[in-house]
C-alpha cells in the first residue's frame, strides 16, 4: 500500500521562496514512495493546526511542516493531542529556524531538507504540554516567562526576514538595559524558587533563538526539559552571563542561574505582576501555567545519528565573530570592585 504524505507549507515564508520549490519538493516525496498533496496556510487562525489534525485523523502516514518556527509549532498543536500521530518532517523556511537547526536539518535548501525525509532516519522525540484552567497547548522547541517573551514579540518581521538571527542579537542588546527582575513562584522536580527573576527557560532543543550555548547539554527524548532560572536583572550581570554562555556554556555553574533537569514545572506570578508565557517564539497565555515533558510523544525525520540527538550543530562564521566581539567587550567592563 502506498503510504500518504501531506504537506503543509506557509507561502510567505522564507521570502516566499518557498512556494516556487514545491513541486520539486512533493517530486521528493514521490520518489520517496510517497502520494503525496500539498495545503497552504491561509490567514485563517490556527490553519496550519486545523489541517494537522484533519489529516491525522483521515490516515495520513507523514505530514511535512514547511514554514518557520511558527507553522511547525501548529502542526505540532494538531497532532501531540491525538491517539494516531503520523510521523513528522520539517522543511524550515522561517527565521531562526530552532528545531530544524537542532535537528541538522538544511536550513538554506527545501530540497535538501525534504530528502533528509526519505533517507528514513526517524527518531522519537519528546513534546511539550502548557496548560491551565482556561487553555492547553503544545511546544517542541521552548517555553519561556519574562523578558524573552517580550524580545520575540518585539522583533519587527520584516527585520527578522533580513537579518534573521542577528535581528534577536540586535534587539536582544537594544532591550537588555530596561530589562527588570520580576516576582515569580516556579515549582519544578525536587524544588522550587520564589524571588524575583528576570526570566525562565524550559528547553528542549539546545537551540534558542539562534544561541546554541544556553543550553548545552539538552536532550530532545529524554522526558525532561532543560530548566534555566536567571534571578538577576542587573545590566552588567546579564551581560556577563551571555557572555559565559557564548564562551563555552559556562553560566549553567553561575550562582544566579539556576539551572537543572526536570520532567514538570509550574509558574505562578507573584503581587499580581503579569507573566507572559512564550511557546516557540508565540505568546502562549499567561501564568498561572503548568508544563510537562511528554516522552518520546512524537516521530521526527531528521539528520541526527541515534545517539546523537542533543548535538550541537554549527554556527555560522559570521555569527561566532560577533560572539567573540561580545565576549571580549564584556571582559573590558569594570568589576564591582573597580566602580
Amino acid at each position: 500500500m502506498v503510504k500518504k504524505a501531506r504537506v503543509i507549507y506557509n507561502p510567505t515564508s522564507g521570502r516566499e521562496m518557498l512556494k516556487p520549490q514545491l513541486v520539486n519538493i512533493l517530486n521528493v516525496l514521490e520518489n520517496g514512495g510517497y502520494e503525496a498533496s500539498a495545503f497552504a496556510t491561509t490567514p485563517k487562525p490556527h490553519s496550519a493546526r486545523d489541517e494537522a489534525t484533519r489529516a491525522s485523523k483521515e490516515g495520513f502516514d507523514l505530514i511535512v511542516a514547511a514554514g518557520g518556527d511558527g507553522t511547525i509549532n501548529e502542526v505540532i498543536n494538531g497532532i501531540a493531542p491525538l491517539d494516531y500521530r503520523p510521523e513528522l518532517g520539517i522543511i524550515p523556511a522561517g527565521t531562526t529556524n530552532d528545531f530544524a537547526r537542532a535537528l541538522h536539518i538544511p536550513r538554506d535548501d527545501y530540497v535538501e531538507a525534504a530528502r533528509v525525509i526519505t533517507k528514513g532516519n526517524v527518531s522519537k522525540m519528546d513534546v511539550g504540554k502548557a496548560y491551565n484552567d482556561e487553555i492547553t497547548n503544545y511546544f517542541i522547541n521552548i517555553a519561556a516567562g519574562g523578558f524573552m517573551t517580550e524580545l520575540t514579540y518585539n522583533v519587527p518581521s520584516d527585520l527578522k526576514t533580513i537579518f534573521g538571527y542577528l535581528a534577536y542579537l540586535v534587539k536582544g542588546a537594544e532591550m537588555l538595559p530596561n530589562v527588570k527582575p520580576v516576582p515569580m513562584h516556579l515549582k519544578y522536580d525536587g524544588g522550587e524558587y520564589r524571588g524575583k527573576a528576570s526570566m525562565f527557560f524550559l528547553a528542549m532543543t539546545n537551540s534558542v533563538g539562534g544561541f546554541e550555548q544556553i543550553v548545552p547539554n539538552a536532550a530532545m527524548d529524554d522526558g525532561k526539559f532543560t530548566m534555566i532560572i536567571v534571578k538577576t536583572g542587573n545590566l552588567v550581570e546579564m551581560l556577563q552571563l551571555i557572555a559565559k554562555a557564548f564562551n563555552g556554556g559556562r553560566h549553567i555553574d553561575d550562582p544566579r542561574i539556576i539551572y537543572k533537569k526536570t520532567n514538570t514545572f509550574e509558574a505562578f506570578p507573584e503581587d499580581e505582576s503579569r507573566l507572559q508565557i512564550n511557546l516557540d517564539g508565540e505568546y502562549g497565555g499567561d501564568a498561572p501555567m503548568k508544563f510537562v515533558d511528554l516522552k518520546q510523544r512524537i516521530s521526527i525525520y531528521s539528520n541526527l545519528k541515534t545517539d546523537d540527538i542533543s548535538e550541537s550543530s554549527s554556527v555560522a562564521p559570521q555569527v561566532k565573530n560577533a560572539e567573540k566581539k561580545f565576549v571580549k567587550k564584556v571582559d573590558e567592563l569594570p568589576s564591582d570592585s573597580e566602580k
